[in-house]
Parts: structure tokens; sequence; C-alpha cells
């Protein structure tokens, strides 16, 4: 029931995790379905492959933002 509400009204993400100000992680509040923001800033389906990616990305974000705090 609730793919086919999915696929009749379209899917409803919301904000499952942040990577940096740019690229995050959605998923459908209805289905489940996860995707992420691509490079293009278009949403791409969540693989393993962009799971790694975007932990990668995340971790390298986090070690610079926290280095330029203690910096400053």
């Amino acid at each position: 029931m609730k793919k086919f509400f999915c696929s009749v009204f379209g899917h409803h993400y919301v904000v499952s995790k942040k990577i940096t100000h740019h690229i995050k992680e959605y998923k459908c509040i209805h289905c489940g379905k996860e995707v992420t923001t691509d490079v293009s800033g278009n949403l791409s389906t969540l693989t393993p492959e962009l799971q790694d990616i975007n932990k990668t990305l995340e971790d390298l974000y986090q070690k610079r933002h926290r280095a330029a705090q203690q910096v400053a």
C-alpha cells in the first residue's frame, strides 16, 4: 500500500543525514526509499558505493572544520 501511495503521489523525502552543506541523504517517509544528492545536485538512488563516498566525504568535511575551529 505504501509503494502504491508513492507511485500515485510521488515520494515524500525528508533529510535523514547531512553530509556537508550541499550534500544530504534523504529517505521517503512512506516507502523508505533512500536517495542522495549527486555532483550536479540531482537526487540519485543511494547505493552502497555512494554511501561509502558520503561517509568518506563526511569524515573529511568534519576534520577540516574541526581543524579550522581549533585554529580560530
